[in-house]
C-alpha cells in the first residue's frame, strides 16, 4: 500500500553540508512527521528544482558557496511568491535576521535552536501554505459552481443547493491534514459525509470509525492509543489502538460532544503534538491518520456550560461543515422517498409500490425531528405492510399523528412564543380563521385532507369553511 506523503506539497531542504541535511531530514520525518522532503546540496540547482517540483516550503541555509542564501531568498520571493521560506543560519545575528524577514522570509532560526521550536515553526509554515491552497480551491469551486467528483457524494441523495455548496467546500478542504468538524442533528447523514471526506482525501489507509459517546477516560485511551503488554491487570497481549489501525487513512470520532473532560485533554494533546503514547509505554508513536469528528450537540452551548473545552473546539474548528436538517431541505423529499422505496422493496423482496401523489405533500408538512433516518424508517415500515399496487398512507399518517408542522419549543422555554406578539391590533376571529385556512391550504398544496389535519379539524368542516 502506497504511503501518502505529508504535506501534499514538497518541503525542500537546502544546505551545502550533507551531515546537516541528513540530521535535518531525520528531525522533520521523526518529531515533525514531515515525509514529503526533497534535498538540494548545490545552491546553483535550487531554482531548477523549484521549476520541476511542486514545492510549498523551503528550509534555506544562509552561508553556502556559489550563491548565498540571501541571494536565493530574493530570487525565490520574486519568481515563486507563493513558496514560504524559513532561513536556517549557523550564526545568531539580529541584523541578518531582520534583513531576511524584510526580504520576504517566513521565519528565521539558528541551527542550534531547540528541536521542538524548529519543528513547530515548520508546522506553522506548512499550515499557512495549506490554508492558501485551500482558499484558492474554495474560490475555484464556488466561483465556477463546480463539483469535480460528484460520484463521491452519490450515496447522499440530494438536489438541494445548500447541500451542493457543502459538497464544494468539502472538495476544497478534504486534502488538508487538519481536522474536520461535522455538525448537524441526528439522522442528517454525518457518517456519509465522513466517508466522502475520506474518499476525497486520497488517503491510502482505511477509514476507522469510533463512537466515543459514553466512553470513560480509560476505555477512550485504550481504544484510541492501545496498550503494551502488562500495562494494567489483564493486559496479557499488545493491543493496537484505533489510531494505529487508521494509519495513513482517516480516524472518524462520532459524537465528540459527549466526550468527558479528561478525554478531551488527551484528544487536544494528540491533535497539537501529532503523537501519542500507548498505555504503559514511554515511547511515543506518530499519528499519520486524518481526524474527522462529528456531533449532534451544540458545542457553543456546551462551552458556555463548561462541558466542552474551548481550546479543543478551536482546534477542531479548522474546517467545519454544518449539515442542514431535513425540514430545511424539503425539496429533497420526493428524491429521498423514491430512493428509500427502491431500497426497501429490494431489501424486503417486494415489488416497488407506487406512492400516492399526496404522500410527498403530506411529508412536507412534517418537521422530521429524526431527519432522514426517520423518513427511512417510515418508508421501510410502510413497504413492509404493503400488499397492493399503490402504497397506503395510513402508516405515515399514524407516524406523523398530530405533529405535522408543529412548533418546536426549546427546552428552556415552557411555552411557544405567541405569533401575535408583534401585532399592534389583534385580528378578529373570522380574520384569524381565514388566515389559518389559507396557510394550511398553501402548505398542503391545496389538499383538503392534509390541510384539515394541519388545522386539527375534519375534512367536511374545512370544506364548509372554504365554501
Amino acid at each position: 500500500m502506497e504511503k501518502k506523503l505529508y504535506p501534499s506539497f514538497g518541503v525542500l531542504l537546502v544546505d551545502d553540508e550533507q551531515p546537516w541535511l541528513r540530521s535535518l531530514s531525520l528531525t522533520m520525518e521523526g518529531p515533525g512527521g514531515v515525509t514529503h522532503l526533497l534535498q538540494c546540496q548545490d545552491s546553483r540547482e535550487v531554482m531548477s528544482v523549484l521549476d520541476q517540483n511542486d514545492i510549498g516550503l523551503i528550509l534555506l541555509d544562509l552561508t553556502m558557496p556559489y550563491i548565498s542564501g540571501e541571494e536565493l531568498l530574493e530570487q525565490i520571493v520574486a519568481e515563486y511568491p507563493h513558496i514560504r521560506v524559513i532561513i536556517l543560519s549557523g550564526m545568531n545575528q539580529l541584523e541578518t535576521a531582520v534583513n531576511c524577514m524584510r526580504s520576504g522570509a517566513f521565519d528565521y532560526f539558528v541551527k542550534t535552536v531547540d528541536e521542538g521550536r524548529l519543528v513547530e515553526g515548520v508546522r506553522r509554515a506548512i499550515r499557512m501554505v495549506e490554508l492558501e491552497f485551500e482558499n484558492r480551491a474554495i474560490r475555484k469551486h464556488f466561483f465556477h459552481d463546480q463539483i469535480d467528483f460528484p460520484e463521491v457524494f452519490a450515496s447522499i441523495v440530494t438536489n438541494n443547493s445548500a447541500m451542493r455548496a457543502r459538497f464544494q467546500y468539502l472538495e476544497a478542504v478534504a486534502p488538508s491534514s487538519q481536522p474536520i468538524l461535522i455538525t448537524g442533528e441526528s439522522g442528517v447523514g454525518k457518517e456519509l459525509v465522513a466517508q466522502a471526506v475520506h474518499t476525497l482525501s486520497g488517503n491510502s489507509g482505511p477509514l476507522i470509525s469510533v463512537n466515543v459517546a459514553g466512553l470513560d477516560d480509560n476505555v477512550f485511551a485504550d481504544t484510541l492509543f492501545g496498550h503494551v503488554r502488562g500495562a494494567f491487570t489483564g493486559a496479557d497481549n499488545v493491543r493496537k489502538g484505533m489510531i494505529e489501525g487508521a494509519a495513513g487513512g482517516t480516524l472518524f470520532l462520532d459524537e465528540i460532544g459527549d466526550l468527558n473532560s479528561a478525554s478531551q485533554v488527551k484528544l487536544l494533546r494528540l491533535l497539537q503534538d501529532g503523537e501519542y503514547y500507548p498505555l504503559g509505554s514511554d515511547r511515543p508513536k506518530q499519528m499519520t491518520a486524518r481526524v474527522v469528528v462529528a456531533t449532534h450537540a451544540n458545542l457553543d452551548e456546551k462551552m458556555t456550560a463548561g462541558e466542552f473545552r474551548r481550546d479543543l473546539y478551536y482546534r477542531l474548528y479548522s474546517h467545519h461543515v454544518h449539515l442542514p436538517p431535513l425540514r430545511d431541505r424539503k425539496d429533497d423529499l420526493p428524491l429521498l422517498l423514491e430512493h428509500f422505496l427502491n431500497e426497501a422493496a429490494l431489501c424486503l423482496g417486494k415489488k416497488k409500490p407506487t406512492p400516492p401523489k399526496e404522500l410527498a405533500v403530506l411529508l412536507s408538512t412534517y418537521s422530521f425531528p429524526g431527519n432522514i433516518r426517520e423518513l427511512e424508517a417510515m418508508v421501510y415500515d410502510s413497504v413492509s405492510l404493503h400488499a397492493g399496487k399503490t402504497l397506503s398512507m395510513q402508516s405515515f399518517l399514524k407516524r406523523i399523528g398530530g405533529q405535522a408542522d408543529r412548533l418546536i419549543v426549546s427546552d428552556s422555554s415552557s411555552e411557544a412564543e405567541s405569533p401575535f406578539c408583534s401585532l399592534g391590533d389583534l385580528p378578529t376571529l373570522q380574520q384569524a380563521g381565514k388566515m389559518l385556512v389559507d396557510e394550511a391550504m398553501q402548505r398542503s398544496s391545496g389538499n383538503q385532507t392534509i390541510a384539515a389535519r394541519l388545522l386539527g379539524i375534519s375534512q367536511p368542516a374545512l370544506s364548509k369553511r372554504l365554501k
